[in-house]
């Protein structure tokens, strides 16, 4: 007989835990992840309990009033096969019944499953391994951005200085690379939200402050966006690496800027999960010395968004899109 599941809110504490179990399930988390996860929606992780033993945990965040997304889903493997997913799908479910659409990514042999809670494709997605050459510096030293101000917060549409001689701009490539106190948040919030299925601006706040890792954005004169990325360390199954995520960019030259200048300082393994919905990830990431490693499918349950994420070279994460 099936012992009861206690199904419980995840706690600061139970963090570290849950990043074991999904570093074993390869799922490589990041450094602080889950932790923003949590931030971004208190109430959308949990953790399933048989009295004092943690044998499971999910997550089903509500980015806003109409899109959410599930994943982080994982039993313990000593506990599978007695319904105890079950009890935390559900659970997570209930937690989003109401939205709009939710979405999630879908291992191959959970799509059939997904589809009949009313989950229907919409693209692959698609991660991308490469063992990076990039060459350890000084994070202080001049990296390959200009040298521009910090945004002033008071006037997000001032006009930024040209660049300088050390940092000239292409004409057909007007944009500086800028990185820490130099982002112009807003300018980012802006273009992130007309480029994913849903504008996600608490937990993009989050996601882009973290201090582990590093951050560049791609600014014109104007000070308008036109793409950012991040690299963050992360746990993989045997030992440490980086992961790329999100790369959002207007187009190939610019996501191939972002990733170069992002890769530069960090050696070692890098992962990036690319849509499919993005037909020119796949080419620019085999370019840059990415090989294709596993396979997920973006599924939605509800309204399929009208962004199609063809401006996303890298996902910020699988567990939440």
């Amino acid at each position: 007989m099936t012992s009861p599941l206690s199904i419980r809110s995840l706690r600061e504490a139970d963090i570290p835990l849950v990043c074991d179990w999904a570093r074993q399930e390869g799922f490589a988390p990041g450094a602080g992840d889950v932790s923003i996860y949590r931030q971004t929606d208190r109430q959308g992780l949990w953790l399933g309990w048989l009295g004092t033993e943690p044998v499971g945990c999910i997550a089903a965040v509500r980015y806003n009033a109409v899109y959410g997304f599930i994943g982080l889903f994982l039993v313990t493997a000593e506990q599978r096969g007695r319904g105890y997913g079950l009890q935390l799908w559900r659970h997570a479910m209930a937690h989003v019944h109401d939205l709009g659409c939710v979405g999630l990514e879908a291992a191959p042999d959970r799509i059939r499953d997904y589809a009949g809670w009313g989950f229907r494709p919409a693209s692959p997605t698609t991660r991308w391994r490469r063992a990076g050459a990039g060459r350890s510096e000084d994070p202080g030293s001049p990296g390959p951005h200009c040298d521009l101000p910090a945004a002033d917060p008071a006037r997000p549409g001032a006009r930024l200085p040209e660049a300088t001689a050390a940092s000239p701009r292409s004409p057909s490539r007007p944009w500086c690379l800028l990185e820490g106190a130099s982002l112009p948040q807003e300018a980012v919030q802006r273009f992130d939200a007309q480029r994913e299925p849903s504008p996600r601006p608490h937990f993009l706040r989050q996601w882009l402050r973290h201090p582990a890792g590093q951050v560049y954005a791609l600014v014109d004169a104007q000070g308008a966006c036109h793409g950012f990325g991040r690299i963050r360390p992360c746990l993989l199954q045997h030992g440490e690496g980086w992961r790329l995520g999100p790369v959002v960019a207007d187009d190939p030259a610019a996501a191939r800027a972002l990733v170069e200048a992002l890769l530069q300082r960090h050696p070692g393994m890098v992962l990036i999960d690319a849509p499919g919905a993005n037909p020119q990830a796949a080419p620019l990431l085999a370019a840059l010395g990415f090989s294709p490693v596993s396979e997920t499918l973006r599924m939605y349950r509800g309204s399929v968004p009208r962004v199609s994420l063809a401006d996303v070279y890298g996902l910020a994460c699988l567990e939440l899109g």
